[in-house]
């Protein structure tokens, strides 16, 4: 485990498993989030992200977190393991609750209300980003290691369990 991405619908828990990782691993942990957005909530363009990304994944080493759907493909040929978070949306729109009017280290600006177009997007996830997802990861199980989880005390137990 030495490339390793975290990926699942926001409000999962991506950076908190991510986190847990790099406490556990050394691996140094690189937040997409912060890649594409600004402070001031603007982000910075398809090329750029893409040309940093892509110097990213050169490293010998890093945990990605983040869904980033549209560059997931280029990240799975890259990753040497993969942790799919799969939870219930309501779990996903109930971690997004948690973590309103907190600083995070992985955003860099503090989400104080709720955004419906954020909402509605967890909302669709599911049907419409999870099963181009499972085939991507299909087509790259192959000298892979893939966990999928489908509830935070699964994953909880693997961490325990890998790094006991």
């Amino acid at each position: 485990m030495r490339r390793v991405l975290v990926i699942g619908p926001s409000g999962a828990g991506k950076s908190t498993f991510a986190r847990a990782l790099r406490d556990r691993t050394g691996l140094p942990l690189i937040y997409l989030d912060m890649l594409w957005h600004r402070p001031d909530k603007t982000h910075i363009t398809r090329e750029e992200f893409d040309e940093r990304l892509a110097a990213l994944l050169e490293g010998p080493e890093w945990i990605m977190d983040g869904d980033y759907s549209r560059t997931l493909e280029t990240r799975l040929r890259a990753a040497d393991t993969v942790f799919l978070l799969d939870y219930p949306v309501e779990v996903c729109l109930s971690g997004v609750e948690s973590r309103r009017g907190k600083p995070r280290e992985d955003m860099p600006w503090i989400e104080t209300e709720e955004d419906p177009e954020f909402t509605a997007w967890i909302r669709s996830f599911p049907t419409e980003k999870l099963p181009e997802t499972y085939k991507l990861l299909k087509k790259y199980r192959e000298g892979r290691e893939i966990h999928v989880f489908h509830c935070r005390e699964d994953a909880d137990m693997w961490l325990k369990g890998a790094f006991s």
